[in-house]
């Protein structure tokens, strides 16, 4: 009979296996993609639908647009690291998310054509924020724990 290798002591100073990501944070990290590029499009839209609208609302339609557009490019820049488990990345990723869901809001309230496709946006943008702070995917972005000193003391009197 054999011994299990997994059951075996990582030797000391030997790197631990690295976690696998949770499959709920892969599906957020391709809904980021999907919601952060669908929002540049969003906004690429609104802002080209300032060209039907009154002269008055020219500049808060273009700036809305255009805030829609840069967060949604500001949440593909945080994607990749959302995947590796980096903490800053899932907080400035939620930042992103409020603040994109906060222009869909705006979207919603104050544009008649863009209502359905605000509304897409903002439900899977709660989703996202939901899948990156509650368990399991939450458990994933924690820190990684320091070895106890007297597990490694003991590690490193088996090695020798």
């Amino acid at each position: 009979m054999t011994a299990d290798p997994s059951a075996e002591p990582a030797p000391a100073g030997a790197e631990p296996a690295p976690e696998h990501r949770p499959v709920v944070v892969t599906i957020a990290v391709v809904l980021v993609y999907i919601s952060a590029f669908a929002a540049v499009l969003l906004g690429i839209l609104v802002l080209l639908s300032r060209y039907e609208v009154a002269g008055s609302d020219v500049l808060p339609v273009s700036l809305l647009g255009a805030g829609i557009i840069l967060f949604g490019l500001l949440l593909v820049a945080v994607a990749s690291g959302i995947a590796r488990g980096s903490r800053l990345s899932r907080t400035l990723a939620t930042v992103y998310l409020a603040i994109l869901i906060l222009l869909n809001a705006v979207t919603i309230a104050t544009t008649d054509g863009w209502d359905w496709s605000a509304a897409a946006q903002f439900a899977v943008e709660v989703l996202i924020v939901l899948a990156l702070w509650l368990p399991p995917g939450a458990r994933h972005f924690r820190r990684p724990q320091a070895a106890d000193p007297a597990d490694q003391a003991a590690a490193s009197d088996r090695a020798t």
